[in-house]
This record gives structure tokens, C-alpha cells and sequence, in this order.
């Protein structure tokens, strides 16, 4: 599913300046995720007292945005408002 997207026809890309190509939108997801997850595990452990335990929430939390964050971003691609 999401390797469809990143494949997808790449014409689409080179006619449309005003869309992202779906690399992009993946490689802006595990970059923004790198940032939330240290965040994330940060807080965590100041909540928790536990590292593992904060690591472990960490990594959960990591897969889950950044799927949904990559989803995000391609339904807000296809969005003409502010463009």
C-alpha cells in the first residue's frame, strides 16, 4: 500500500510543481517521527522513571505515526485550499 504510492506513476509529478512526490512526503515522515519518538521517549522516561519502558513506548509510538503521518500528508497533497 504504501509502496504503491511511493512508486506510482512519476509523470504525475513532473506536469503537477504543486505536488509532492510521494518520497518526499516518506522521507519528511521518518524524519518528523525521528523527532517525535526522541520527544516522546523523553517524556516517558520522566513520567515512567524507566528507560526500557520508555524506549518501549518510544518504538511503539514511532511505527504507528509515522504510517499515519505519511497518510496525512498524501490526503493534504491532493487538497488544492492554499496552494
Amino acid at each position: 500500500m504504501i509502496l504503491n504510492q511511493i512508486v506510482r506513476n512519476k509523470s504525475d509529478y513532473k506536469t503537477d510543481m504543486s505536488s509532492e512526490k510521494p518520497l518526499r512526503s516518506f522521507v519528511k515522515s521518518i524524519s518528523w517521527r525521528i523527532i517525535g519518538t526522541l520527544d516522546t521517549i523523553l517524556i516517558s522516561w520522566l513520567i515512567t522513571g524507566t528507560l526500557s519502558m520508555a524506549f518501549a513506548i518510544g518504538s511503539i509510538e514511532m511505527i504507528t505515526k509515522m504510517v499515519l503521518y505519511f497518510f496525512h500528508e498524501r490526503v493534504w497533497n491532493t487538497i488544492k485550499w492554499g496552494k
